[in-house]
């Protein structure tokens, strides 16, 4: 086993354990429910954005899923907050091309720092939706998608 995949597996490990961030935001200002009905992830996200200055505040999240949901979820809380609207975006643009092996971060320039830990996840398409459930509900939230949306 290689190193990257030992510390992928780690890392995943740890976040699964002790998920980031894992509590309603009272008051959000944006928040959107998500659910993976292949694996059963269901999640949703919580926002507190400065709409004047175009920033996420707070990020949290609730919910269960699999180790991978509730990894990519927790990481993309932490590494979210304080970012501005504008940049959540485009880094979940590069997450998704990332895992679908779209993008390859070790050739192509990038803002995901640690989240390329998923980039192993190509390797194994059944779970790609599992790692992107939580982007897919930030991006919700950030659009006000009050009906929630699906992996499938």
């Amino acid at each position: 086993m290689s190193y990257d995949n030992e510390l992928y597996q780690q890392v995943i490990l740890d976040h699964n354990r002790k998920p980031r961030n894992f509590h309603a935001i009272e008051n959000a200002s944006h928040s959107c429910h998500g659910i993976n009905p292949l694996c059963g992830d269901d999640i949703t996200v919580y926002l507190s954005v400065d709409e004047e200055a175009g920033k996420i505040d707070e990020v949290s999240f609730q919910g269960s899923g699999c180790a991978i949901s509730k990894a990519s979820t927790s990481m993309m809380t932490t590494f979210l907050k304080g970012k501005s609207v504008d940049e959540a975006r485009q880094i979940k643009d590069e997450f998704h091309k990332m895992i679908l092996g779209e993008m390859d971060p070790e050739k192509e320039e990038h803002h995901l720092g640690k989240l390329t830990l998923f980039m192993g996840i190509r390797e194994f398409p059944s779970r790609t939706k599992c790692a992107s459930l939580a982007w897919h509900t930030l991006v919700g939230a950030l659009d006000k998608k009050f009906e929630g949306i699906s992996t499938e």
